[in-house]
Formats: C-alpha cells, sequence, structure tokens
C-alpha cells in the first residue's frame, strides 16, 4: 500500500465523528447550527478527516451550510455538556467525553 493510502486509511479508522444533533458555531463565520449529517465530497479542498465528507449544519430556516470539522467549534452547556438535541445527560456526558478525545480543548465553546 502506498505512503498516502495508508495515511488516509490511519486517518479515517481514528476519525471521530461528531455526531448528529450536537449544536456547533463556525470557528470563522461565527453562525451556529446544529450537524445534521454528512455530505460526501467530490470537489473542493477542505473535507472532514475521511477524506471524503463535509458536515451538513442546519442554520435554520431550511438552510444548510457544508463545512469541515476544521471550522467547527462545539457548544456547551453550563455544565460543560455537548448540547445535543433533547439528549438526556448521560448520552451528552457519553458524547462530551469521547469527543474530548479528539478535540483540542479551544474546540469547545459556551455560547454567548
Amino acid at each position: 500500500m502506498n505512503t498516502e493510502k495508508q495515511r488516509q486509511t490511519d486517518t479515517t479508522a481514528s476519525w471521530v465523528r461528531i455526531p448528529n444533533g450536537t449544536k456547533v458555531r463556525h470557528r470563522h463565520e461565527a453562525y451556529d447550527g446544529v450537524i445534521d449529517g454528512l455530505t460526501e465530497i467530490v470537489e473542493g479542498s477542505q473535507r472532514n478527516p475521511d477524506g471524503k465528507t463535509q458536515y451538513r449544519v442546519n442554520i435554520g430556516a431550511g438552510t444548510r451550510q457544508l463545512v469541515s470539522e476544521d471550522n467547527l467549534s462545539i457548544l456547551l452547556d453550563s455544565e460543560n455538556l455537548v448540547i445535543i438535541g433533547r439528549e438526556k445527560e448521560p448520552y451528552r456526558r457519553s458524547v462530551t467525553t469521547h469527543l474530548r478525545t479528539a478535540f483540542p480543548e479551544d474546540r469547545f465553546i459556551k455560547p454567548a
């Protein structure tokens, strides 16, 4: 296997996907939204670590943006747990722990 394919396989195997329903903020454009799934991208340079997708982010009024995970911050509630729709605390605690293993601390923020 060539080096590039091996690197992509290693990255994909260790990639931690942000679950659907998670509230996020675009790091540069500062809009908030909710992860609404993944879309496979054929063209363009910014993709998730799997090398082929971007997140669909629902920003309201039926509008969705395609965004790579490098451009997203994950929103936390007052208890420092990831905000995920109507999910209960035990699940949110589990997801928070899982995501904190994959993302640096500066990627977790509280809404203003």
